[in-house]
């Protein structure tokens, strides 16, 4: 694959070409702190779980548990397709628009697990039905027109 056009490291002005790789460099350091951010929420569930399967009564979890646990499985999840959205960045030309839809759509469907229903109002249920179902049919339509082309 190739490199971005879009960051030439050769570029006719020194000043650019020096900022761009000022830019790869910075991408890289995301890169590496958002594979620690994804261990240290491994870690976090993990412990949340220790935690919760100790206290008594011993090895049960409630509702409120299991889904505080999803909500944490599935931040971590999301960190790893943040972590692969850095990645193409930097290796590759090609905009990675259906992966940063798909990390939208893991990130909203967590907030829609998570969601206290006791807590929001009508609207805010409603606002995150369009949010969902926009990301949705703009999923189907990307991969829609991967398949045709």
């Amino acid at each position: 694959m190739n490199k971005h056009d879009e960051l030439p490291v050769d570029h006719e002005i020194p000043l650019i070409a020096w900022l761009n790789k000022a830019i790869r460099a910075a991408m890289s350091i995301l890169a590496i702190l958002m594979v620690l951010v994804i261990f240290w929420g491994v870690a976090d569930v993990v412990f949340v779980l220790y935690e919760k399967l100790l206290s008594p009564p011993l090895f049960i979890l409630e509702a409120s548990d299991i889904l505080k646990l999803f909500g944490a499985f599935l931040m971590v999840l999301i960190g790893v397709e943040v972590y692969q959205n850095i990645v193409l960045y930097l290796k590759t030309n090609i905009i990675p628009l259906k992966l940063v839809i798909s990390t939208a759509l893991v990130a909203i469907a967590r907030k829609v697990i998570v969601l206290d229903f006791n807590d929001i109002g009508p609207m805010y249920i409603l606002s995150t039905a369009a949010v969902t179902l926009a990301l949705g049919i703009t999923y189907f339509l990307i991969d829609r027109q991967n398949k045709d082309s």
